[in-house]
């Protein structure tokens, strides 16, 4: 993304501001992470656009090289195998720009992080009624 002084409000925001090339895959993995979790709501975290429910569930960015994807360190370990072939980091992995972005293992990292939230939703709420 094109460095500005101020940092996007909205998703829309975000993406328009990045090059031409690159907007289509970034919508198109706004869309899949909206079609995991289509009750996660949209917003600019960590000046990235975030899908948050229960908590953060997944960020991504735009860097000069790649699209980075932030699913927490808990996303990257659990599916750790398939993502061998991209470089990671404890919560981070870097899916380049010359390559199909892998929609259906962000579909499942997603769902997997929305489910962990989840469960740990209920299990604070189960503590406050005790």
């Amino acid at each position: 993304m094109e460095k500005n002084k101020t940092a996007p409000a909205t998703i829309d925001a975000y993406i328009a501001a990045c090059p031409t090339g690159v907007r289509s895959m970034l919508q198109t993995l706004r869309e899949t992470i909206h079609a995991a979790a289509p009750q996660a709501v949209e917003k600019i975290s960590y000046q990235m656009p975030t899908f948050h429910q229960e908590g953060n569930l997944v960020h991504f960015a735009l860097h000069k090289n790649h699209i980075g994807f932030y699913p927490a360190p808990s996303g990257i370990e659990a599916f750790q195998a398939d993502l061998a072939r991209y470089a990671a980091s404890k919560g981070a992995v870097r899916f380049p720009f010359d390559e199909p972005l892998p929609l259906a293992l962000v579909t499942r990292i997603v769902q997997y992080r929305l489910a962990e939230n989840l469960a740990k939703a209920a299990g604070k709420r189960a503590k406050k009624r005790a």
